[in-house]
């Protein structure tokens, strides 16, 4: 899998260095401060969630509305979050269901995805992503690859290999049968490896 330290242009860098928590909780009701359980378990995941947010919108300013945004409906929902299961994976599938009411994702939930088959092996031969990443100090290279992939491969490679969240859990955010998220992440990391072989040369 991907490493969050391995790849800092994806996975921390497009925070903007004017955007912190403190900014953020200052900017969203006040009653986002009641409850110190749920400040304990999303704060932690602010960066992540303004990562992912702003490569769904592709837009600054969107992706700090879209973050605050689920941050609110994610306190109000709160007492229905189950104590013990994946508290990332529940706020990241109301970060998702939030974009698809915007603008962007309306446009982007009407753009039929063709290419989804049964395709379960994930273990295709050559390097590993992680191979490549850790062999390839080209940041600029790697973030041209992920832009050029289909938003739908884009979305679960970076939820499985830079979030680390489990097959079950990203079939949970995006709704998905768990093959179909199988499906896309094989094809994403294959079509991904391509990309990126210009800058490895002939060893990939």
């Amino acid at each position: 899998m991907f490493h969050n330290q391995c790849l800092p242009v994806y996975a921390v860098s497009l925070l903007p260095s004017n955007l912190r928590q403190t900014e953020a909780l200052r900017t969203m009701p006040s009653d986002l401060t009641r409850s110190a359980d749920f400040e304990q378990l999303a704060l932690p995941l602010f960066a992540s969630l303004y990562n992912h947010a702003h490569w769904l919108t592709r837009n600054q300013a969107e992706a700090e509305d879209l973050v605050q945004e689920t941050f609110t409906k994610a306190l109000r929902a709160f007492d229905s979050f189950q104590a013990g299961t994946n508290f990332k994976a529940w706020i990241f599938r109301i970060l998702r269901n939030t974009f698809l009411t915007t603008r962007a994702g309306i446009a982007a939930a009407r753009t039929v995805f063709l290419e989804d088959h049964p395709d379960t092996d994930t273990t295709a031969s050559g390097p590993t992503p992680e191979d490549i990443l850790l062999r390839l100090d080209n940041q600029a290279a790697i973030r041209t690859a992920l832009e050029q992939l289909q938003p739908q491969l884009r979305e679960v490679l970076l939820l499985c290999d830079v979030e680390e969240i489990k097959y079950k859990d990203i079939a949970l955010i995006l709704d998905v049968p768990i093959g179909t998220v199988m499906s896309r992440i094989s094809r994403a990391r294959r079509t991904l490896r391509q990309l990126l072989q210009p800058h490895l040369g002939e060893s990939l």
